[in-house]
């Protein structure tokens, strides 16, 4: 019954945007703080570093759009093999409006991306 209204309350924006009223918990899913942003601009409300893709992963991707299409796979098998944080990311989509933030330049190819596309496609939205 409440898996539609999810759909509506799950976006994504950069870290370096500015809060919006209707961001609701605003959640960095980055394993590296953005760099010169400090923690009273960010409005931050809980840093997920642990959803995060590996720092292995993270480095071999190096925001290359050409290795977009297999970061996505393996970032996904992470995410399979993440529960906690899957389930920690799930008990604030049930009762909050969420917003991933992500600190890259690259607004067509980050972790934020794939973890929206993750989340529709376990709730079947």
């Amino acid at each position: 019954m409440g898996i539609p209204t999810i759909r509506m309350k799950l976006k994504i924006k950069r870290a370096y945007e500015k809060p919006e009223g209707d961001d609701g918990i605003r959640i960095l899913v980055d394993r590296l703080w953005p760099r010169g942003l400090t923690k009273e601009k960010a409005h931050i409300d809980i840093w997920l570093k642990e959803i995060a893709p590996s720092t292995s992963l993270r480095k071999w991707f190096g925001h290359d759009p050409a290795n977009w299409d297999e970061f996505r796979e393996r970032y996904n098998l992470e995410l399979k093999n993440n529960p906690e944080q899957i389930i920690a990311l799930e008990e604030q989509l049930k009762n909050n409006p969420v917003t991933l933030l992500y600190g890259a330049k690259d607004e067509k190819h980050n972790e934020a991306i794939v973890l929206k596309e993750f989340f529709k496609n376990k709730l079947n939205l």
